[in-house]
């Protein structure tokens, strides 16, 4: 269904639900890039919601990757779209923090959602994460940027980074091309030493 190695498969191939967010593809290209993954890589995607980042990350490591969310109706979108591309992850239906002590060091962790318990679940998170490997925190809220840069700050990551990603798309009107706005994005990412 993708056949190529960059990422940001286009939305419309994902499967969708209404009430399951999608980390769109342009910002979904740029939070992988961040993550700086490899080949046998293994993974965490944290709030995995459709599963857009958690069919990435498969695609691009062909490693162990693990998608959580306490969200059944995610958990099941995720599933069907991980199917759909012929990836494989394994799905926990859970809060992060309930499931993270359990899961093993990886290279890379993505935190996409934490629904209102952030710093928290960044240091399990980070705790999680293997010497040299990659958090990258996506968010809309100004509030969950503060307490996530402040989590990170506290476990003296290094290469800390914090980028705004503010995309507008063009969608064709009868006089030509108007261009459309998405919410910004705030993306945080460091290194574990």
């Amino acid at each position: 269904m993708w056949d190529f190695k960059t990422p940001g498969i286009p939305d419309e191939l994902f499967e969708r639900a209404e009430e399951v967010p999608i980390t769109k593809e342009d910002i979904r290209a740029v939070v992988i890039s961040k993550l700086r993954l490899k080949d046998g890589y293994s993974a965490i995607d944290i709030g995995c919601g459709s599963g857009s980042i958690t069919v990435e990350i498969c695609l691009q490591t062909n490693g162990a990757v693990y998608g959580i969310d306490f969200d059944e109706k995610a958990i099941e979108l995720t599933r069907r779209n991980l199917a759909r591309f012929k990836a494989d992850a394994k799905l926990i239906h859970s809060k992060a923090q309930d499931a993270l002590p359990s899961l093993p060091q990886v290279d890379a962790v993505i935190v996409g959602g934490t629904y209102g318990d952030t710093k928290r679940v960044v240091q399990m998170a980070a705790g999680r994460l293997r010497s040299g490997g990659r958090i990258v925190i996506d968010t809309i809220l100004v509030e969950t940027m503060y307490q996530a840069l402040e989590a990170v700050n506290e476990l003296k990551l290094a290469e800390v980074e914090v980028t705004q990603v503010t995309i507008a798309k063009g969608r064709r009107v009868t006089t030509g091309t108007m261009m459309v706005a998405r919410n910004p994005v705030m993306i945080i990412s460091a290194t574990k030493p």
